[in-house]
């Protein structure tokens, strides 16, 4: 038995650990909060805000009742082993097996230890250098993370889309919901360079193209950033694209500049000025937490505002289609030369690359590793 309470003992001290990464006391808080404000007489008076917030508890349930029924069973585990009662020798070892191997599966959930890790993502894409290739690039780089998202029984909500001159996207930004997809895609922030023969090239030469790929954790909570109003400036205009009957006949664009950094949100597609300057607020609070993860800040008013030049020399995947086929990842120095069925959506190879990579170096945050 001293060899059974001994290695019970050991799985103990793993599985808190592990819920000391994942802060799963805090969680627990968070969740007992949740509950509280749930309970209140008037919790559905503003109903958006309830289906957020019931959205938020459901999620932490989701996540932490499998870690909660772990704990409690190898605490038993622990106490019943110390007992030396032979009897139930045979009965622990197996549950003991067992214990270690519902801890095994929900270890995968450590790669997900970030603040954001388990928020929806706004994604964007800009195309880069490359002229119409790189906008056609930027498209097929949406198509990408489209088919991904789809794939994994996410939903992807277009807010904004600025179509090519000849061909494909200047620019685009999505929101993608999903369990984790925040976590799963915040390796793929930063940029992506394509090489292959042009096909808007009369002598078919080859050719490099850039586009630029944002991931940010959607912060639609206002509390969990919190902007100061006198740091806005936000300017209405016509909006000159799709969003409804009288779209292009009131003043429904919004143009939001966050004034000690420089950000700039601007959002037309929705129907109403008041919905335009909601998504703005949020993709503004969603580029102020990315910020806070890449420049390790816990203030706001000590941001320092974006550098887009210096980002654009900072590509982290190539895609080559020309004169071979070969995908490979900068940072992981994962490869493959499935560059057809990782342009089809298939990335989660490439994902399990970097979460893997991005957990040997102590869980770093997307823009602190060594470019």
């Amino acid at each position: 038995m001293d060899e059974l309470a001994h290695n019970a003992a050991d799985l103990q001290m793993a599985v808190t650990a592990a819920l000391n990464r994942i802060g799963f006391s805090d969680l627990r808080r968070q969740q007992a909060s949740l509950a509280h404000i749930m309970h209140q007489p008037d919790f559905w008076a503003d109903p958006l805000k309830a289906q957020q917030l019931s959205k938020q508890h459901a999620a932490l349930e989701r996540r932490l009742t499998p870690w909660h029924e772990l704990k409690s069973n190898v605490d038993d585990l622990v106490g019943l082993a110390q007992l030396g009662d032979s009897g139930l020798h045979d009965d622990l070892v197996k549950q003991l097996g067992d214990s270690r191997q519902r801890f095994e599966e929900l270890k995968h959930e450590l790669r997900f230890a970030g603040p954001y890790d388990q928020y929806s993502v706004i994604l964007s894409i800009y195309a880069g250098a490359g002229g119409t290739d790189a906008q056609d690039w930027a498209q097929m780089l949406l198509r990408m993370y489209i088919r991904w998202a789809e794939a994994n029984d996410m939903i992807v909500k277009t807010i904004d889309e600025s179509a090519g001159e000849e061909a494909g996207i200047k620019s685009v930004t999505c929101e993608i919901d999903g369990n984790f997809a925040y976590g799963k895609l915040k390796g793929e922030h930063g940029v992506h360079r394509l090489v292959r023969l042009s096909p808007f090239n009369a002598d078919h030469l080859r050719q490099t193209s850039f586009a630029r790929v944002e991931i940010l954790p959607k912060i639609d909570q206002l509390e969990t950033i919190a902007i100061d109003e006198k740091d806005l400036r936000i300017d209405v205009y016509r909006s000159s694209g799709h969003g409804g009957q009288s779209v292009n006949t009131t003043d429904s664009a919004v143009r939001i500049t966050h004034l000690p950094t420089g950000i700039v949100v601007a959002i037309q597609n929705e129907r109403s000025q008041l919905q335009n300057k909601e998504m703005a607020l949020t993709i503004l609070r969603s580029k102020l937490a990315q910020m806070k993860l890449e420049q390790h800040q816990e203030k706001i008013e000590k941001l320092k505002g974006p550098s887009q030049s210096a980002e654009w020399g900072n590509q982290i995947r190539s895609y080559v289609l020309h004169p071979y086929k070969q995908v490979k990842d900068l940072r992981t120095r994962f490869e493959t030369s499935d560059i057809d069925g990782v342009l089809d959506g298939n990335l989660d190879i490439l994902i399990e690359a970097y979460l893997e990579y991005n957990l040997s170096q102590g869980n770093i945050s997307p823009g602190e590793e060594a470019k």
